[in-house]
């Protein structure tokens, strides 16, 4: 444990070498000044001056079981001693074990998995076979999207991180998503965006039914805000889309696996989609890992049909053997029941920040997947910062995570949005520990309220 002044030269060696040699993803690269991690357990990691930071973010909010969970790294070594790599047309224990445990965890029929390196993938692959099975061509994809960074997930993706991307792939339509604390209707009663069928309805009629081979969403959006829809939302967009023969894909890249309560963000509302997608929480992102599950009757559609999918890594047996490991975890553990717990807990004490703090617009969420949405003005609900913010516009949040940081908590924002996504296996002491913190780091945000 490098935590003397050799390690703390080490630690600034690192960094150094990060900055020279390393391209970082959606960053200004002169701008960035990563953190040089040392170690991580359970909820929290070190950098190499042995400063301690509480994970409140779970990395990329896929590190739901907290960090070097035993049985998932003891996993990862039994199997890469018995079989540490071999491709996809083989057959191996931990990818038909993982198959079995998804097809009994996943809701109602989803049946059949296509294991990927990660979620972006898992959403290509899902809208290819969306198209080859209904053939038609058309994507419905919503705006508050993020969907993955290749190129057809990419394209999919409603913000404004496809733009540098564009043209994309052909064929996908936007829709509003139910945000109901911005509602790009205004959201009246009863509001044809947020009740979902009615303004999917719409877009058809324009679109053409017949053309469309699926709708894809975020169940609970991640990172564009953790936008929960409301009751009866996902019920209506699965009845339009049993009406006109179109495929329901439900992204739970992020939401999965736990992260609001449920196994899966379906769950909530018992929906069950035709292609259920995941990654991130699968196995915390010990090894890279993603999945495509399929409802039966497209699983019986495929078995005598050629699929043209796959890559090198496509159910790497120590990606599966960790997945495998994660959800017997979960099992044994009762990480889901915990997390649900713990959002009856987040429920109350946000609301109480919200009472203490005027730069709290908004808050939402499930589980542990909760977000505060920061404005200047809770009567006009100006954003803390602009839509799209960077640079010196981007300053007020910025200055919010980096007292959170002093405080040793680590916190994800997007735009005006403070994300609280801890491991499900959080402690009530710990979450007590990031409160404070986040308490006292609103305080920041609270000096720009008009």
């Amino acid at each position: 444990m490098a935590t003397t002044e050799t390690g703390a030269a080490l630690g600034r060696q690192i960094v150094e070498d990060a900055k020279k040699y390393v391209l970082y993803s959606w960053s200004v690269q002169d701008a960035i000044n990563p953190i040089a991690v040392e170690r991580a357990e359970g909820r929290y990691f070190w950098d190499y001056d042995g400063n301690r930071y509480l994970d409140f973010a779970s990395q990329l909010v896929n590190v739901s079981i907290g960090h070097s969970h035993p049985k998932v790294v003891q996993a990862i070594k039994d199997q890469a001693e018995q079989l540490a790599t071999i491709g996809p047309p083989m057959a191996t224990e931990s990818r038909s074990r993982l198959g079995k445990l998804l097809a009994e965890i996943t809701p109602g029929d989803l049946q059949m998995s296509f294991f990927t390196n990660g979620g972006a993938e898992a959403n290509e692959n899902a809208i290819k076979l969306a198209r080859w099975y209904t053939g038609r061509h058309k994507i419905i994809a919503r705006y508050r999207s993020y969907h993955g960074a290749t190129g057809g997930a990419m394209t999919l993706t409603g913000d404004p991180r496809r733009w540098p991307a564009e043209p994309g792939l052909p064929g996908v339509v936007r829709m509003f998503d139910p945000y109901t604390y911005r509602c790009p209707a205004g959201h009246p009663d009863p509001c044809p965006v947020c009740t979902g069928g009615p303004h999917l309805e719409e877009i058809l009629q324009y679109e053409g039914a017949h053309t469309v081979a699926a709708v894809i969403l975020e169940t609970v959006t991640g990172t564009n805000g953790i936008i929960v829809p409301p009751d009866g939302y996902l019920q209506s967009i699965r009845e339009t889309c049993d009406k006109h023969g179109i495929l329901l894909i439900a992204d739970e890249v992020m939401a999965g696996f736990g992260r609001t309560g449920k196994w899966f963000a379906v769950d909530n509302w018992n929906v069950v989609p035709d292609i259920l997608t995941v990654a991130k929480g699968i196995n915390s992102g010990y090894v890279p890992l993603g999945a495509m599950v399929v409802r039966k009757p497209i699983a019986d559609w495929m078995r005598d049909k050629y699929f043209a999918g796959g890559l090198t890594y496509s159910g790497h047996p120590l990606a599966c053997a960790s997945g495998v490991a994660s959800i017997e975890a979960f099992q044994e553990e009762g990480i889901v029941e915990q997390a649900a717990a713990t959002g009856e807990i987040f429920a109350t004490e946000l609301a109480k920040l919200a009472e203490r703090h005027p730069s709290i617009g908004d808050v939402r969420g499930l589980g542990c997947f909760w977000g505060l949405e920061l404005v200047k003005d809770r009567e006009t609900r100006e954003p803390l910062v602009p839509f799209n913010a960077s640079g010196e516009a981007a300053k007020p949040m910025a200055a919010v995570m980096k007292r959170a940081l002093d405080r040793g908590l680590y916190l994800m924002t997007h735009w005006n949005v403070v994300m609280c996504c801890p491991p499900l296996t959080i402690t009530r002491e710990e979450l007590d520990e990031a409160l404070a913190a986040l308490d006292d780091a609103l305080s920041v945000a609270d000096e720009f309220v008009a």
